[in-house]
């Protein structure tokens, strides 16, 4: 449709999400949100996709949330109430997501960038968690941030809301790589991605966000347990059979 605001693409089992309202900066409106939730329940939900690049048009990434649309509205309307559950998609989604950013992502759009699996930007890029200097609180965004973020970096970085670069957001972990060729360094990253199996690469990302007991034998256990299954699963013993084979397991999509 020619008035959506994110477009939805799938080839040889890439789903590629673009947000496309360069007129606002790729502001998180409820028209945005709307289509860009929808559009990650279908790459979640179909088989033939085994990865999920989030992309965009114009020369911004994502501003953050739309403050015209927030502008007088309630603490009960504001938009940012519907904005964790995009971020718990990405963050939880079966499917690995890959951020690809041409420009500068600020407040709401460094949250999505830390919830992708892999995010990569242009060396040009910026960002900067600018809430501050609105009067409101990264708060929201907190969430995915912390996580990949040094203590002390994001102490500094959340409380001045300074801009920084894409060479430093990769030294403080919010980046995987920053790179004069985003397209390149995407399809690097979607290639390796997809030699995983769907349900080894499901179950690795769940393993990684999950928190862990302070017992050393119940992580055995049950990391022993997981592995287990893996091996004795479908996808393990196709793996297992390709490798002695010497050839590549079924998953592995056709090269096109």
């Amino acid at each position: 449709m020619a008035d959506e605001l994110v477009h939805y693409e799938v080839q040889r089992g890439i789903a590629t999400i673009t947000l496309d309202s360069p007129h606002n900066r790729n502001a998180l409106s409820s028209q945005l949100r709307r289509e860009l939730k929808e559009h990650l329940t279908s790459a979640a939900s179909d088989d033939q996709v085994r990865v999920v690049v989030l992309t965009h048009t114009g020369s911004v990434f994502c501003s953050g949330m739309d403050l015209k649309e927030a502008a007088g509205a309630s603490a009960g309307d504001q938009g940012v109430n519907e904005f964790p559950a995009i971020l718990e998609q990405l963050w939880t989604s079966p499917k690995p997501v890959v951020a690809a950013l041409k420009g500068p992502a600020r407040a709401g759009g460094v949250g999505i960038v830390a919830a992708c699996d892999i995010s990569i930007a242009a060396t040009a890029a910026t960002f900067a968690f600018s809430e501050v200097r609105i009067g409101v609180v990264p708060a929201v965004i907190s969430v995915t941030v912390l996580p990949r973020l040094l203590p002390r970096q994001a102490h500094e970085l959340f409380l001045t809301g300074e801009t920084f670069d894409a060479k430093r957001a990769v030294e403080i972990g919010l980046l995987n790589s920053a790179t004069e060729d985003v397209d390149a360094e995407v399809r690097r990253y979607t290639d390796m991605l997809a030699l995983g199996a769907p349900n080894a690469l499901a179950a690795t990302k769940e393993m990684l966000q999950q928190e862990r007991s302070t017992n050393l034998g119940e992580v055995f256990a049950d990391m022993l347990k997981l592995s287990a299954q893996h091996f004795g699963g479908p996808e393990g013993q196709e793996g297992i059979a390709a490798f002695k084979e010497k050839r590549k397991p079924s998953w592995v999509p056709a090269e096109g």
